[in-house]
């Protein structure tokens, strides 16, 4: 079993930036993936970006392409999301997930999630 905590949501002004962090615990050297997604109200999860734990290897929507950067740290078990030029339309709550097999834009690819966090940007 794999274990997601994340952390570094709140409240920002439209321009402004986040990092959010995502730690794993447990059998971390079992994940091949990890991921952010999203959920705004009365909206679908949808992904946001997505990385290989060997190599590094990146994916990111289209609509947060040039403005979030994902990373990682593998000896802290660690991915990072930092969000640059905050948008109102990014508000939603943010989830980690990671994934045995695949890095994928889709959720039922991922394996484990955590419980999110909530990002806000006032206009």
């Amino acid at each position: 079993q794999v274990q997601l905590v994340e952390s570094g949501g709140g409240l920002v002004q439209a321009g402004g930036s986040l990092r959010l962090s995502c730690a794993a615990s447990g059998r971390t050297s079992s994940l091949y993936a990890m991921g952010w997604f999203r959920q705004a109200p009365g909206k679908e999860r949808e992904f946001v970006a997505g990385i290989r734990r060997t190599g590094g290897s990146t994916d990111y929507a289209d609509s947060v392409k040039g403005r979030f950067t994902i990373s990682k740290d593998n000896a802290k078990n660690t991915v990072y999301l930092q969000m640059n030029s905050l948008k109102p339309e990014d508000t939603a709550v943010y989830y980690c997930a990671a994934s045995r097999e695949i890095m994928s834009r889709y959720t039922f690819r991922y394996d484990y999630w955590g419980q999110g966090t909530q990002v806000t940007v006032s206009s």
